[in-house]
């Protein structure tokens, strides 16, 4: 009962973070933003919001420990998990950058389309990394995200906003294929560090590897932001922001509230289901997110992104398919393995 509630609330917050984080970054763009380490930073800045629950988990495992029998600490990670977070919000950071690249330069129903087909490669890498099989089903879902991404790029030029050249167009298209290619990385890596952690996972600590991660990651785009010389440039931004200074800084909170939701999310449901089942969510919620794009900024939605649209939930009700014809028959073959197993045993009796 308390795993389902879990994966209630992580879907939630997920849907939070996955349909309002690219709209808000796209507003901050649409009205005068142009720092892209900036928006990178804002994805994973606010971390910080993780400190509460995990204050309010080390009292009660202070209030459980009445007798002070334990040494109770505020974390519970240890190295061999703790080094994996670091190098996986290292990872972060650079995805991060590469995604607030493609929503700077894409419209946001795009994007999302092209995001969708990272469910293929989280598929691919999942396979490897952590034994995930494949079925008939998921190689059609494979095939299908994979051609609907692909058809996003036939005639660019019908979806590109007018301020923007071609080839911004391409890199941002190309900055948000490696966008969705990595973090389909990134989910099985945070799934096998959790299998190879060799201490006892709870939510506690999938908060805390969140923690570190986010922390890892906003210093990257921390790194990228000074090289960039975004900290100058900011103060100007913000005077000069179409919604007026005051709103620039609601933006700038509400973003990273928002984007938080979407990575703490998304690591939670891999502790309660699995990579798989973490990027098959997101990539759920991704036509919702582009109706939401269409409503509030009006963005055109061609024929290519409907054919797009169309293969990429072919893809999804495909692999939805599949697993749960992979769940009845490996139902059926225990049921029939347990028969067989009391036949067995009735026969000797």
């Amino acid at each position: 009962m308390a795993t389902k509630a879990l994966v209630i609330i992580n879907c939630i917050i997920l849907a939070i973070g996955n349909c309002g984080g690219p709209l808000i970054m796209r507003l901050y763009f649409n009205n005068g933003g142009k720092r892209i380490w900036f928006s990178s930073f804002l994805e994973t800045a606010g971390f910080p919001i993780i400190f509460i629950p995990l204050f309010f988990s080390y009292l009660n495992r202070l209030r459980r420990n009445n007798n002070g029998s334990e040494n109770i600490s505020f974390f519970l990670i240890k190295p061999r998990l703790l080094i994996a977070a670091v190098l996986v919000g290292i990872l972060s950071g650079f995805d991060n950058y590469l995604y607030a690249y493609g929503i700077a330069y894409l419209p946001v129903s795009t994007a999302a389309l092209i995001i969708a087909s990272q469910l293929a490669f989280i598929a691919i890498f999942s396979y490897f990394m952590v034994n995930h099989k494949f079925t008939p089903f998921t190689i059609n879902a494979v095939v299908l995200l994979t051609v609907g991404a692909a058809v996003l790029g036939m005639h660019t030029e019908t979806d590109k906003p007018v301020h923007e050249t071609h080839k911004q167009y391409v890199i941002g298209f190309l900055m948000t294929v490696a966008a969705a290619v990595m973090y389909a990385f990134i989910l099985p890596l945070v799934e096998l560090a959790y299998q190879k952690a060799k201490q006892p996972m709870s939510y506690t600590l999938v908060l805390e590897v969140q923690l570190i991660l986010c922390f890892f990651a906003s210093l990257v785009s921390l790194i990228g932001m000074y090289i960039a010389g975004d900290f100058k440039a900011l103060l100007i931004e913000a005077r000069e922001f179409k919604l007026g200074e005051a709103m620039f800084y609601v933006v700038v909170v509400f973003s990273a509230i928002i984007w938080q939701g979407f990575f703490l999310g998304a690591i939670g449901l891999i502790f309660c289901a699995s990579s798989l089942v973490s990027g098959i969510m997101i990539s759920v919620l991704l036509p919702i997110t582009e109706v939401l794009a269409v409503i509030f900024y009006h963005e055109k939605f061609q024929a290519e992104k409907g054919l797009s649209l169309a293969l990429s939930l072919w893809g999804f009700v495909s692999y939805f398919y599949g697993e749960i014809k992979s769940e009845k028959d490996q139902k059926r073959i225990q049921q029939e393995s347990e028969l067989a197993s009391l036949s067995r045993t009735i026969s000797e009796c």
